[in-house]
């Protein structure tokens, strides 16, 4: 028989439902029978694009976030404070799931879903349960109230979530610059965050050598933001395919782009948030990246990460004024375009990018198969 999964996406960010769609194809392809579920329509629809049918658990949990892509802590809090505790809610998701659990092999938490973190430590489910998470989104889970509250009062709940956490069955933690796939004996896994196969060939690389290949998560609606982008790059005599949800109506930009990953392993650099998925695609595919920084602390640790990795990267904060911003942009763009490379590194690249896939796909099909018996 098939191993069964059953892959829960949070959709706060596309990044977690990119990895759902690129681990559902690679684990149905290896035999197995894996059913994704999400957090919101839009979700559903992004992964719709892929291919991927995914029911919506609830629309209740949610991360906050404004038009420019900085953190709401307090409305995040408040909201994750009236899923767990208001009835009908985490209560009625986790009943929901039970019915999941009883078919399923394994059940992969990405990231963070306060139900599955809840059964992943109680006797009756824990042993199904894997969570995946970049290693700076744990950080910033456990550090959530570090500065906000009494200093022993966020200790305690950064040792309760970790403690949630760590009596999963499994944990597998995700960086963009990990090397090879490394296991603590305990069930803790550290892997490379994979990363979609450009489908393209190296001699085809030269009509686009100068092009931006651009991606800003739904978070990004704040037109003043892309209006300094788009006068940043024109300046700097960029071209650019703009990828963004929350631009989808703005003359120039594509709501959504199935194939950005060929324009990103095509193009001269890459501009994005310094999110997990975009740093692994520039360090996979040797692209320079320009990271547009704004208050979000998992991101503000990953572009910390870059500078200290010796990442091809440039880095612009976004603080409120268009103008500030676009100079700061077209300045970091002649700096990546001063020495981008010409997409040699693409064979490599793809090279890359097939392994982390395989490395995804063994784990998680070896974790299923013990919890069968």
């Amino acid at each position: 028989m098939p191993a069964r999964i059953v892959y829960l996406a949070t959709a706060d960010a596309r990044g977690h439902l990119m990895r759902a769609q690129l681990l559902a194809h690679a684990l149905r392809a290896a035999g197995a029978s894996v059913q994704v579920l999400t957090t919101s329509d839009e979700g559903a629809r992004f992964l719709a694009g892929f291919g991927i049918e995914a029911p919506v658990l609830s629309h209740h949990y949610a991360v906050q976030f404004d038009s420019q892509q900085n953190m709401l802590r307090r409305e995040t809090d408040r909201n994750v404070a009236n899923y767990v505790f208001r009835p009908g809610r985490m209560l009625r998701d986790i009943v929901r799931l039970r019915a999941w659990f009883r078919d399923a092999d394994l059940v992969v938490n990405d990231s963070f879903h306060p139900a599955l973190l809840f059964m992943g430590w109680m006797p009756g489910w824990r042993h199904k349960v894997v969570h995946v998470y970049g290693a700076s989104l744990r950080h910033a889970l456990e550090s959530n109230f570090s500065g906000r509250m009494p200093g022993w009062m966020a200790k305690m709940f950064g040792s309760i979530v970790a403690w949630q956490i760590d009596r999963s069955r499994a944990r597998i933690a995700h960086d963009f610059a990990y090397g090879e796939p490394q296991h603590d004996g305990r069930g803790g896994h550290r892997l490379a965050t994979p990363v979609a196969v450009a489908g393209i060939d190296t001699e085809e690389y030269d009509d686009l050598a100068q092009q931006a290949a651009v991606y800003l998560n739904p978070h990004f609606k704040d037109a003043a933001l892309a209006d300094g982008l788009e006068r940043g790059l024109t300046a700097a005599g960029v071209p650019a395919h703009l990828v963004g949800e929350g631009y989808a109506h703005r003359t120039g930009w594509h709501g959504q782009d199935e194939h950005w990953i060929e324009a990103a392993a095509r193009s001269a650099f890459i501009v994005s948030a310094p999110g997990m998925a975009a740093l692994s695609i520039a360090a996979v595919y040797r692209k320079p990246i320009l990271l547009l920084l704004t208050d979000q602390p998992e991101q503000a640790m990953n572009a910390g990460r870059a500078a200290q990795l010796g990442l091809h990267h440039r880095t612009v904060v976004w603080r409120g004024r268009s103008g500030d911003f676009a100079r700061a942009v077209t300045e970091a763009t002649g700096e990546l375009l001063a020495t981008a490379g010409n997409g040699a590194g693409a064979a490599e690249g793809r090279k890359a990018a097939v392994v982390r896939l395989q490395h995804w796909t063994a784990l998680l099909s070896d974790l299923a198969v013990p919890a069968t018996r």
